[in-house]
């Protein structure tokens, strides 16, 4: 887990700097290894870090986490952006769903993303997740999967 987060935040960084937010990421140590294909794990990861720079304003702040709940390793990306409508967060992971479709060309997205990050997490038994506190306070999107037996 601590290697994807490494990896994840050296792809964003540059970037993430050139939009004057702060990338950070906190791993807990010695986690158990998880049973996954990495180059999948990354594409998900790299969407919800691309998503979270696409909706944090200049001067925020985007944090990965590792950690381990009970036999699940749980990674996080949370960010301090534009925040979901608590409506609008059922709706996140259905395919060509957009939060802001007004917003959405301009910023790149297709709607299909989330929809596959939450595809390729669950092909690995896993759960892909969505909280956030409303418009306004940011989102975290939380991946657990099981602990390598």
């Amino acid at each position: 887990p601590q290697e994807l987060l490494q990896r994840v935040h050296g792809v964003w960084q540059t970037e993430a700097q050139q939009q004057q937010i702060a990338l950070r990421q906190q791993a807990a140590v010695d986690l158990p290894t998880i049973d996954v294909d990495p180059e999948r794990m990354m594409q998900v990861l790299n969407n919800l870090v691309g998503n979270a720079l696409r909706h944090t304003p200049s001067g925020g702040q985007i944090t990965l986490t590792a950690g381990r709940d009970g036999a699940s390793v749980v990674l996080a990306v949370r960010d301090n952006g534009r925040g979901i409508a608590k409506e609008q967060l059922p709706l996140v992971f259905e395919r060509f769903y957009r939060v802001d479709p007004d917003h959405a060309e301009a910023a790149g997205g297709t709607g299909l993303g989330l929809a596959i990050a939450r595809s390729i997490v669950e092909t690995h038994g896993g759960t892909l997740s969505a909280t956030s506190d409303g418009l306004g306070h940011g989102t975290t999107f939380e991946i657990r999967l099981p602990c390598a037996t």
